[in-house]
């Protein structure tokens, strides 16, 4: 009977042994799992993990409705921006390249937003007196009779424009 006995316990003591093992490795994990759960909630300046989850979430909050402000402002901008002058060309001209001596004297300058819409405005320089006219542009085109100089400074003033907007 006592080798029974024996052999039963030579049995019984490796699992035994194993198990122990076992369980101190569980006990270490755990209070190493603890300690760093402790640090974790602990934060700076004695802060709990949720107080800091909720201050993340207060500034998310305003930093999203901070951008939908934002993108507002930035829509009413577009629009004014589309509406105000954009492109301004000067062309310098002699309007009697024939029989006159002024030199280029007379200008025409267009004042013009994205749209093609402004005003084109034309000085005429002579000896005697200096003319100046405005004519109103809408689209590119004006309802009054333009001269070549005005056309083509609305002209370069439409492809200054574009080229801004590039």
């Amino acid at each position: 009977m006592q080798g029974a006995l024996s052999l039963f316990l030579a049995d019984v003591t490796a699992p035994v042994y194993v198990l122990f093992g076992v369980i101190v490795l569980i006990v270490f994990w755990i209070v190493q799992t603890e300690l760093r759960l402790h640090r974790l909630l602990r934060g700076k300046d004695a802060k709990t993990l949720e107080d800091t989850i909720q201050e993340i979430e207060k500034r998310q909050s305003e930093l999203e409705a901070f951008r939908g402000e934002l993108e507002k402002y930035l829509e009413v901008a577009e629009k004014r921006l589309r509406h105000s002058i954009q492109g301004v060309t000067t062309l310098r001209f002699n309007p009697f390249k024939e029989g006159g001596g002024t030199g280029n004297q007379s200008f025409a300058t267009a004042f013009l937003n994205e749209e093609g819409d402004g005003v084109v405005i034309s000085s005429l320089y002579t000896r005697d007196r200096t003319g100046v006219f405005a004519k109103p542009v809408y689209a590119g085109e004006s309802e009054f009779e333009l001269s070549a100089e005005e056309r083509e400074s609305i002209k370069q003033s439409r492809a200054s424009v574009k080229e801004a907007n590039r």
